[in-house]
């Protein structure tokens, strides 16, 4: 085993390039047992709306193709918003509006309905960005103006945007449960895209962060009930607590 040194020749420019190694190790015991362990190796799939043959053997499914509006429909509508939303280059976009709640097109939902999951999805903000993640929607809720009712994983710009300040204890914060939990402390976030994770199993509900948990939580109990009628969404009937 060893580390190599080049000879670079007389190629002047790749003088004072350098290699960096750490982490070494090596075992010679118990290699069977190791590799049973580690069998398969993990895989990292970076074309962008697409499922990989690990993802797809893993059960994973495509929510949006990355082209088409197929399988989502306006909350508040039997069919996708006819305006509000632009499908560009493979990323789904909100277009610029009034600045009010749920309006130049409106929310959108999924056709299908969900019970115990994950979802992954990457998204991107702008400066001074609020917007979220909702599940558990019950679009038959809020008939009126604004949004659908659901728990939300709240995706905002914490820096610029006021909400941040407002809630308790950073509860309106990125990748808080909106309004009721907020997140740990120093959240990876980064420029660009990141990665929302959401898992329901049952009644137990986890938010991800680039691969971070940032909020852990049961509802249909008690506790919740309690927390919820402290909130915003204590007007509503039963909130977050609907089977699917």
């Amino acid at each position: 085993i060893a580390l190599q040194v080049h000879n670079i020749g007389d190629n002047v420019k790749e003088e004072g390039k350098t290699i960096a190694w750490r982490n070494l190790r090596i075992l010679t015991k118990g290699l069977e047992q190791e590799r049973r362990k580690h069998n398969i190796a993990p895989q990292k799939n970076n074309i962008h709306n697409s499922i990989s043959e690990q993802e797809a053997q893993e059960g994973w499914k495509l929510l949006w193709d990355g082209k088409t509006t197929e399988g989502w429909r306006g909350a508040k509508l039997t069919h996708f918003p006819k305006a509000g939303w632009q499908i560009d280059n493979g990323v789904l976009k909100v277009l610029k509006g009034d600045g009010g709640e749920s309006t130049n097109g409106g929310d959108i939902v999924t056709i299908k309905k969900y019970k115990n999951f994950e979802l992954k999805v990457d998204f991107r903000i702008t400066p001074g960005a609020n917007s979220g993640i909702k599940y558990f929607v019950d679009t038959e809720l809020n008939k009126g103006e604004g949004s659908s009712i659901g728990c939300e994983y709240q995706i905002l710009d914490d820096k610029t945007h006021p909400d941040a300040e407002l809630g308790v204890g950073g509860n309106r914060q990125l990748g808080a449960l909106y309004d009721l939990i907020p997140t740990i402390p120093n959240k990876p976030y980064r420029n660009g895209f990141n990665q929302a994770w959401i898992k329901v199993k049952d009644n137990h509900v986890e938010h991800w962060l680039n691969g971070v948990k940032v909020v852990e939580y049961d509802r249909n109990t008690q506790m919740w009930n309690a927390l919820v009628a402290y909130s915003k969404y204590g007007v509503w009937p039963n909130f977050g607590n609907a089977q699917e």
